[in-house]
């Protein structure tokens, strides 16, 4: 009997993983570490593949940016370790923040509070290491104008400068003509420079 290709193999993973069948994706990954234990690309997609069974936005997030990495950088495998244990503890700290009383927990069932968030941001030691560890998993809910003025000002004080004109342009027509949120433009603008 003739053993299957391990790169054929790691396609068909691949392809079950974008069909959204994450259980056929994680058995053929498996395969490959079978007879492959040292093969990085199969073990990552065992752990996003297992990732998919829970949350098959997360995995699929994290998926793409691999698929965008791992031709770019060598360490590639690393980073993708490294955000899935950082989400891993994410997920932790959250669930710590969120044991509050259901009614509560309901209202804020979508994501964390933006006070949660600073209380996680502190736990963190920084801004961007908490929004690295839940940008996949979790939105911030923001419930009114100065929270939204100090968490875009912080997005592009860490480098998130895309991501933070992608939230101005998103919620401009609910602040309507307000100075205050049109001057972030601004702001964002000037840390791109």
């Amino acid at each position: 009997m003739c053993k299957v290709s391990p790169n054929l193999l790691l396609e068909r993973a691949e392809q079950a993983f974008l069909e959204g069948d994450f259980r056929v994706a994680l058995q053929t990954y498996g395969l490959v570490l079978k007879d492959h234990p040292e093969m990085e690309e199969a073990k990552i997609g065992v752990y996003l593949s297992d990732l998919g069974l829970e949350s098959a936005e997360e995995a699929q997030a994290l998926f793409d940016y691999y698929q965008v990495i791992k031709t770019e950088k060598e360490n590639a495998a690393d980073i993708i370790d490294g955000l899935l244990e950082s989400l891993s503890s994410a997920k932790f700290q959250l669930g710590e923040l969120l044991k509050e009383p259901l009614q509560e927990q309901a209202e804020y069932s979508d994501g964390i509070r933006y006070s949660d968030f600073l209380t996680l941001v502190e736990s963190r030691g920084s801004f961007k290491k908490a929004f690295e560890d839940i940008m996949f998993s979790t939105k911030v809910v923001i419930t009114d104008k100065d929270q939204f003025i100090d968490f875009v000002t912080r997005l592009a004080e860490e480098g998130f400068d895309e991501m933070a004109l992608n939230y101005l342009d998103a919620t401009t027509s609910l602040f309507g003509d307000d100075q205050d949120v049109l001057a972030l433009y601004n702001v964002v603008k000037g840390m791109k420079q």
